[in-house]
């Protein structure tokens, strides 16, 4: 009896899609299991250089819990472009400010390998800083990350 190594080939990927509430969940927490999903690590199949990962909704994303200190003493950096243009803002101005989503975009990006195959694979996430969203057409199915570890939500 020989085992071999499947590799799923693009073609052969079926996709699901995963509803995820993060109001009082610890965002790293939830960035590592947003980031398992979209890579497709947590089913059998799973092939490294295949994006056969499920597509995941995350709603709530301005309620995410923060520990310690970070939401204030950890700063995002970005540069505007000109001389001198480096900028910062800490977690907590992010979450309250005008797109407190990107807070777990920029969370889950940087726990996925960076590449190509990262960048198709983060088209599959979806955060809305709200309760709402549009793909209730595709009858994502709930993820309950709070109830998996008693440490998922805390602070």
């Amino acid at each position: 009896m020989l085992k071999t190594t499947i590799s799923i080939k693009p073609s052969e990927v079926k996709k699901d899609w995963v509803l995820i509430d993060a109001e009082g969940v610890v965002l790293g927490r939830l960035a590592s299991i947003i980031a398992n999903r979209l890579r497709g690590k947590h089913k059998p199949q799973f092939t490294p250089h295949v994006d056969c990962g499920d597509n995941v909704v995350v709603i709530n994303a301005e309620k995410v819990r923060i520990t310690g200190n970070k939401a204030d003493q950890s700063v995002f950096y970005y540069h505007t472009g000109y001389p001198g243009g480096i900028k910062g803002r800490s977690i907590r101005q992010r979450l309250e400010g005008k797109h407190p989503g990107s807070v777990v975009e920029k969370a889950v990006e940087r726990m996925i390998t960076r590449g190509p195959l990262q960048r198709r694979q983060m088209k599959h996430l979806h955060v809305y800083a709200g309760a709402t969203h549009p793909h209730e057409g595709q009858q994502p199915k709930p993820l309950d990350v709070a109830a998996l570890n008693p440490k998922n939500k805390r602070g």
